[in-house]
Formats: C-alpha cells, sequence, structure tokens
C-alpha cells in the first residue's frame, strides 16, 4: 500500500495510506488527505495511478507542488521523494516491490522425496567465510583477490554505515575507510547547511597536526564537484583545462587531491576531500597531470562509490532521526491532550464542589457544605490517583523489597475501596489466607497495582445483577508463585480487545477512566518479576490474576559492603 509520511509542518509525524485513485491533497476538509497548512491550496494537487505507477498533478495551486525541491505541473512518484506542498514535505513510500503483481504463488518448494529434486550438492562453505573474505581480501588468491580488493572496501564501508544512527559518529568512520583505502595523508567532508554554504564537519590528518598547521580547500574545486555532480583528481590548475587560468587549485604543498561528491538519493549533500602532501619540489611539473601520481581512476572511482555510500547514509540517519522526533511529538500531543482532557473533567468537579461550598456558607446551612466538601475530596483523590499514575508509568524504579503480609497489603486495599463499591451497589468478597507466607515486594507498588485492577472491577461490575467483587489469594508452592484474584460479574470484555487493555491511554470507560491504571499495574507487576493473566467471558464477567514469585529473600547484593537483610523468614 502506498503511503506519504510527514516529516515536516503542521502534520508532522501523520502517515496516509492510499490505495483508490485519484487521491486528492489540500487545505478543504473534502479532500482525502488534508493538510492543516495555510500555504497549501484548498485543492492543492492530486495523486493518480497511471500504468502501475503513481503520479502527482498539481491542480494549479497558488505556491506551487515540489517533487525533491523541483517545482512540477505533474511528476512520477517513486520511493523515498519528497513531494512538497506549502510548508509541509511528505516522504513517498510505494509499499513492498511487486505488491502489485504478486509471484510468490509460482514458487515450489520440493519435498526431500520429490523425484523432480535432482540436486547434489557439489561444494559448501561456512556462512561467515564470505564475510572473512571480504574483510581480508589478501588472503584469496589469483583473479579473485584482485576483484575483492574494492569490493572489500564497500563491505567495510556497509558495515560501518549501516548500524550509526548519528551523523557525528557516521563521518569520523567514512574518513577511516578513505584513508585505508586509498592511503590519503589528510581528509575532510564538508556538508551543506541550511543556506547551502560548505561547513567542515569531520577532518582527519594521518600524521600528528602542527599548531598552525591548517587544510586549505579551494572552492574551485567543491564548487565544480557541487555543480557538475562529477569527482575529480587535481595535480596542478595550469595544466587542467577545466579550471581558468587565475583560479588557484591548492597551495604549494598539495601534490594530488581528490575531491568527490556525497550524494544522496536525489540531491548532493557535500563533497569528500582527500589529498597527499608534498614538499614544492615534488610539485608534478606543470601540463603533464597525473604523470607519476598516486592517485588513479581506481581510487576516483572507489571513492565515488563511498561518498555515494555516505550519502545515502547520511540520508538513512536524518529520515530517521526526523521520523523518531515525529513520533515523539506525536506522543507528547497524545499524552496532553489526553491528560488535558481528564483533569479538565476534575477541575469541572471541584468547581462543582466549590459552588456548593460557597453557597453553603452564604446560607450558613452546614449541609450543603458537607455535600461540597465531599464532591470536592472525592475528585482531589481523582486527581492524587492520576498524578500518581503517571509518575508510576513514566519513571523506571526497582522496587523497595521488604518482607510483606499480602493479606494485610490487598486487605488495605480493600478496605479502602468499600466505600465506592457501596456507592455502585456492589459487593466485596474478601477471601484472605490465613496460612500465607511472608515474600519480600514493595507494599506500596503492590497496594496500587491491586488498587488499580479493583477499581476497574468494581466498574466493570456496577449496574450486574446482584453485582460483586470477589477478591482472593492463592499460593502456588509447586509453581513458587502467589495468585491475587480479581473476579467480578460484570459486561465481561471481548477476547480480542483483551491485549490493548494494557496500552497507555487505552480505556473503555469513557471519560471515567484514565487509561493509565492497568498499564501501571502491568508495570508494577513485571517490576517485581510477575505477570497479570486476563480471562474473561461476554455477559459472565472477568478475573484478573496478578501472579507474583513466592521471594522468600531477595537477592545477593552486588557490593559485598552492602547490608544484607537478616533472614528472619521461617521456611516451610
Amino acid at each position: 500500500m502506498a503511503s506519504l509520511f510527514v516529516i515536516q509542518g503542521a502534520d508532522q509525524g501523520k502517515r496516509y495510506e492510499f490505495q483508490a485513485s485519484p487521491v486528492a491533497l489540500g487545505r478543504d476538509n473534502s479532500n482525502a488527505i488534508r493538510l492543516h497548512d495555510t500555504e497549501v491550496s484548498r485543492r492543492h494537487a492530486e495523486i493518480r495511478l497511471d500504468d502501475e505507477l503513481y503520479r502527482v498533478f498539481d491542480l494549479g495551486s497558488a505556491n506551487g507542488t515540489f517533487v525533491n525541491g523541483h517545482l512540477v505541473d505533474q511528476a512520477p512518484l517513486r520511493t523515498g521523494d519528497r513531494l512538497q506542498l506549502g510548508q509541509t514535505v511528505m516522504l513517498y513510500n510505494e509499499g513492498p516491490l511487486g505488491a502489485r503483481r504478486d509471484l510468490t504463488a509460482r514458487v515450489d518448494l520440493l519435498s526431500k522425496s520429490s523425484p523432480e529434486d535432482r540436486s547434489a550438492i557439489l561444494r559448501s562453505i561456512p556462512s561467515d567465510e564470505g564475510s572473512r573474505v571480504l574483510q581480508q581480501p589478501d588472503g584469496a588468491a589469483g583473479w579473485l583477490r584482485e576483484r575483492l580488493m574494492s569490493l572489500s572496501v564497500m563491505y567495510r564501508a556497509t558495515q560501518a554505515v549501516s548500524h550509526i544512527l548519528d551523523v557525528d559518529s557516521l563521518l569520523p568512520q567514512v574518513l577511516e575507510l578513505v584513508f585505508e583505502s586509498i592511503g590519503a595523508d589528510r581528509g575532510a567532508i564538508l556538508l551543506r547547511d541550511e543556506a547551502g554554504v560548505l561547513t567542515p564537519k569531520a577532518v582527519r590528518w594521518r600524521t600528528s597536526v602542527e599548531a598552525d598547521e591548517r587544510m586549505a580547500i579551494s572552492s574551485t574545486i567543491t564548487d565544480y564537484v557541487l555543480e557538475q555532480g562529477q569527482g575529480v583528481i587535481t595535480t596542478d590548475a595550469p595544466g587542467d583545462t577545466r579550471f581558468g587560468p587565475a583560479e588557484s587549485i591548492l597551495d604549494l604543498r598539495i601534490r594530488e587531491a581528490i575531491c568527490v561528491p556525497v550524494q544522496g538519493r536525489h540531491t548532493t549533500l557535500g563533497v569528500l576531500y582527500a589529498d597527499i602532501q608534498a614538499d614544492g619540489s615534488a610539485l608534478i611539473p606543470v601540463g603533464k597531470p597525473g604523470r607519476g601520481g598516486k592517485f588513479s581512476q581506481d581510487h576516483l572511482m572507489l571513492m565515488v562509490a563511498i561518498g555515494h555510500q555516505a550519502g545515502l547514509a547520511i540520508e538513512n540517519t536524518t529520515f530517521y532521526n526526523d521520523k523518531i522526533q515525529a513520533e515523539r511529538l506525536a506522543a507528547v500531543g497524545q499524552t496532553i491532550a489526553t491528560l488535558s482532557h481528564h483533569i479538565k473533567n476534575i477541575l469541572q468537579g471541584v468547581r462543582g464542589g466549590s459552588y456548593l461550598i460557597d453557597l453553603g456558607l452564604n446560607e450558613k446551612d452546614e449541609s450543603i457544605v458537607r455535600r461540597g466538601w465531599t464532591i470536592v475530596e472525592k475528585n482531589q483523590t481523582k486527581i492524587y490517583n492520576l498524578v500518581m499514575d503517571m509518575l508510576s508509568f513514566s519513571k523506571d524504579r526497582e522496587p523497595a523489597l521488604e518482607p510483606t503480609d499480602l493479606n494485610e497489603t490487598v486487605g488495605d486495599v480493600v478496605e479502602l475501596m468499600q466505600s465506592r463499591a457501596e456507592e455502585f451497589d456492589v459487593r466485596l468478597e474478601w477471601d484472605p489466607r490465613p496460612d500465607l507466607p511472608k515474600i519480600w515486594v514493595d507494599p506500596d507498588g503492590i497496594h496500587r497495582a491491586v488498587l488499580n485492577v479493583l477499581t476497574n472491577a468494581i466498574d466493570a461490575a456496577e449496574g450486574a445483577v446482584d453485582a460483586c467483587v470477589a477478591i482472593k489469594i492463592e499460593h502456588d508452592a509447586d509453581a513458587g508463585l502467589i495468585r491475587i484474584r480479581i473476579k467480578d460479574n460484570g459486561r465481561g470484555i471481548e477476547e480480542g480487545d483483551i491485549p490493548g487493555m494494557f496500552q497507555i491511554f487505552s480505556s473503555s470507560k469513557g471519560s471515567r477512566g484514565t487509561g493509565l491504571g492497568l498499564p501501571v499495574s502491568q508495570k508494577i507487576v513485571r517490576e517485581h518479576g510477575g505477570s497479570i493473566q486476563v480471562a474473561s467471558e461476554l455477559g459472565r464477567g472477568s478475573t484478573f490474576s496478578i501472579e507474583l514469585p513466592a521471594v522468600r529473600r531477595p537477592e545477593p547484593r552486588d557490593h559485598a559492603d552492602d547490608p544484607v537483610p537478616p533472614d528472619d523468614l521461617p521456611d516451610e
């Protein structure tokens, strides 16, 4: 399925997928892809399927349609193209290759007993042998060694840059490859900034740098490379007809230099430069460029290939960082919108209670004041729980383990929720286990985890016939687990909805739920090495089982000097 991913603009982070044709883009809400950009026309452009290829057509927009920085009336779209409308820049992806013509059904995998399988293995080689040969081509012989030398450099270039997602770390790796492959004395990578001006981003000398030593690179070379998109070897300016007689190429200490474009998919990002230093006496005579020179056409071709590989890696890194940033902004926006909605509801409750308190004070009616204070107090609890859930979910923490009687911890939660259950006409059935051994847990964390699950169970049971929530503790000595089971007889949960219940901000309770409770409970339980299991049946209710390892003492500490808690718990 083809798609457009917004990497710049008001809709940054959004992805638009489409299969139908045509697909309208513009500011008006009638467009299939609506862009919230004031510089985009109401009906700006269309994407149409033409002979199995999508093309973009400008619809007479005020500010034009651009593909890879070029103004177009219409143009084909290929994966990686940048489509710009107004201030909005989108990355086009045509989907998996061959998606429109699936040939996978034509592949037959023959069984070992098939009479059609006449294959016989003649030779074999370990899977790691190929990469070893590419990394050390000197170990090969004859024609293979010669062909592997340059291929080895490109293999190492791919290996070096494929896993680096930071441009500042990527560029020194590229220069390292240049020094290894062509034996340069100095090297530099210069990239265009936002204004198009070349700026040094990585520089290297083979030997130590003198205090006053500088690297002089002529703009004559760089301008030619950028404008023509060609790599060059230069020796001296007067002998090279490509440059004017008044143009200076390099200072007199440079004998030879190579400069190639750092080429991305569609644009030139900068230049890759390397040179060999020598005294003035070692200069090649005027009019005889290249005679006896160290750099050859093969070196130039190899440098061009490295420059292109570096350009692709820089673009990939930039696209990846843009995508991460867009996802972060989208997540922040979703978080702010969701929390603002819940806080607004809570503040409305506080305002309602404050109004009753004010009314009761003016009329000197204590009963009205008490009603108002009850509402305020209830909403104070809501805002406290919301803040605590946010802190619990956003911060990784090690549980503060201590010997704990879970009967007491869970019993406190049941007692705390008794008034809420009575308000919703739900009966709580609490079944503690008298012979339960103490285990090492964080009692405050487990209290919050059980509180969130029990709150959901009471809400789910509300309105059911003989509404009831049963809380029970079980000890599975064979499995080394203690289970806290919370069972309600509410409406139940669709099987397909169960995995999504633990996604942040996913709530089936509308404005009553924050979508934080279950994710927080799951996080706390996982920090204890446990899990939460869910079983549900529509119309009959749900059972949440909090499973905790029955740890009798904490793991030994990393530092011998730290005090170890005494083993004061009896064995079973």
